[in-house]
This record gives C-alpha cells, structure tokens and sequence, in this order.
C-alpha cells in the first residue's frame, strides 16, 4: 500500500501578514520545504490545498459581509481564486507536489476532502486509485483544515499521521483541542520530523 503527503492550505492570506495569518505560518512553509527536500520520494503522491474562494460573492456564508467575523464560521475576505492571498507562501517549494486540490469555490470548505483537482479528481478518488492507506498531515491550520481533513482521512479508513512540527493553528487553545481530538480519533501524532 502507498503513503500520501497532504500539504494543507499554506497560502499568503493564512501566514503572517495575510488576511488571516497565523503566527508561525511563514516558518510551517519553510519546514514543509526542508521536510520535501529530504522526503518526498518517501510519498506516491504528494497532494498540496488551497483555498480558492470566490470573489463575487459570500461563498455561502463563509464571507462576512453583513456583520463582523465570528472567526468560527464566518471569516473575513481570504484566498480570493486568482489573488497573491490565494498562491501558496514563496517559502513552500511546490516541485514535489503532484496534485494541486482547490476547495471553498463558493462554499464554505475546510476539508481537503471538499476540493478536487484540476482535473476533476476528488480526494477520495486519488487515494483509491494509487494505493494509498496511510496519510501525513501539514499546513494550516491545525484547528481547522487540518482538523477537518484528518478527520476525513480517518473517516476514510487511512492510517492518519499528524507532523506536529509542520503544522500551524489560529490558537494555541484551539490547536491544542483539535490534535487532543485527533489523537483520540486514532491519528498518531509525530513530534520529530
């Protein structure tokens, strides 16, 4: 069976300075690389989210337009399809990744499981069609689109591996919750990568 390395949402608006930038973001892109760079070939695929939303209207409520964010299901304006927010961190070396997923095109989507490929792939599928029965999380954020995505990995019966040192969230009491639930759920959480 085959491995897979998720690289979650590691994008402009969600590093510092971004629309919706986390401390350590920038540093998570930088680790990503060094970690590639040393262990790509360890991966049959290597599958790379972003964020891709529209910028004409709300995203299904996923925009907060009529009243301030609530930072829980309702974001300010990030990762507009087409905007330097929306392209991946400069410090995130993209030459391994094989497949690029876009999620949140009109719709709220936190799960790489919500996006598909430009070819139209689902998530789903890619991991059927190679093999793959163990999957590596890293990106942003911890408490959110890692989470989710997780949580479908294990939901879709793979061995789910956190890389903890490549990770990011929006809170340090958030981040902590979510890989305490990740764990419990069966993800196994890899402190030296």
């Amino acid at each position: 069976m085959g491995k897979a390395l998720f690289i979650i949402d590691v994008q402009n608006d969600f590093t510092e300075g971004g629309a919706l930038g986390v401390e350590g973001g920038a540093a998570v892109a930088a680790g990503i690389s060094r970690y590639l760079a040393e262990h790509a070939s360890d991966y049959t695929i290597v599958l790379a989210s972003r964020d891709w939303h529209d910028g004409d209207n709300d995203n299904g409520g996923h925009f907060a337009t009529d009243a301030a964010p609530d930072f829980v299901s309702t974001w300010p304006v990030h990762c507009v399809a087409g905007t330097r927010g929306a392209e991946y961190h400069p410090d995130l070396d993209t030459r391994a990744v094989g497949y690029h997923v876009r999620k949140g095109q009109g719709v709220p989507a936190y799960s790489v499981f919500e996006g598909r490929t430009d070819a139209g792939s689902t998530v789903h599928n890619l991991l059927d069609e190679h093999g793959i029965d163990t999957v590596d999380l890293a990106g942003i954020a911890t408490d959110y689109c890692v989470r989710a995505s997780a949580l479908d990995a294990i939901a879709h019966g793979q061995r789910v591996r956190i890389l903890t040192p490549l990770v990011a969230g929006v809170a340090p009491e958030s981040s902590s919750a979510a890989l305490a639930e990740l764990a419990h759920a069966g993800a196994e959480l890899v402190e030296e990568v």
